[in-house]
Formats: structure tokens, C-alpha cells, sequence
């Protein structure tokens, strides 16, 4: 009976999904405090990242070689829905009173994009 189990899996397709991980290394701007930085990740999640299938946090360092940096760990179910929601983020840049543009102006008054990275969650 377990081989037949065995045999019978090997047949059923099965598809790999992953959720995947945006990264995104900043560092906060003079004036800038992480209570106002986490008020945008929120308002972010809240207004625009629920929406688009993205849902973000933030690792703030408390032991690591670079205290200086924060990271935004943005996730969606898989590379095809970041895919969609960056070009939905891209796209809505063009028009200043759309939330994403005025959400980015927030982003960019409190920190400076240092590096981006993606990843595949397994």
C-alpha cells in the first residue's frame, strides 16, 4: 500500500510556490524618528499595501554590524504579485495626489535608500 501511496504522488502535479521578500536597506534622515518612519510603514500597509496583495515591516537592529541601517521587509504571496504591485507603485509615481506618490514623498523626507534586495520564501 506505500508504494502505491508513493507511486500516486509521483504523479499528481505539484507546484512549487513561494512567497517572496523585498528588502529594502535605509537609513533615517536627521529629524526623522522611528516612531514617525513605523507611522508611514503603517499608514503604508493601511492604505496602499493591502490593497496590492504587499504587506511590509521593519527590522530595526538591535545587535548587528551595521546599527545604522533599518530594513523594510516587504512580502507578497509570490514574485508574480510583486511584479504586480511594483508596477502598480511604479506606475501611480506619475501622478503626485495618488496615495503611492504621496506615501513615497513620506518614505523619502525620513530615509535614504542605501540597497534592494528580493527573495524567494520557501
Amino acid at each position: 500500500m506505500k508504494i502505491f501511496m508513493l507511486t500516486l504522488l509521483l504523479f499528481i502535479p505539484m507546484t512549487a510556490s513561494a512567497e517572496y521578500l523585498d528588502v529594502i536597506e535605509s537609513k533615517m534622515v536627521d529629524g526623522c524618528s522611528s516612531d514617525k518612519y513605523l507611522k508611514i510603514v503603517n499608514d503604508f500597509n493601511k492604505d496602499w499595501g493591502m490593497k496590492n496583495g504587499y504587506s511590509a515591516k521593519v527590522a530595526m537592529p538591535l545587535q548587528s554590524g551595521n546599527l545604522e541601517s533599518i530594513f523594510w521587509l516587504g512580502t507578497t504571496k509570490d514574485a508574480a504579485s510583486f511584479g504586480k504591485a511594483w508596477d502598480a507603485w511604479r506606475d501611480a509615481m506619475s501622478d503626485s495626489g495618488s496615495v503611492a506618490a504621496k506615501l513615497q514623498a513620506r518614505l523619502a523626507q525620513c530615509s535614504l535608500n542605501v540597497a534592494r534586495r528580493g527573495y524567494d520564501l520557501f
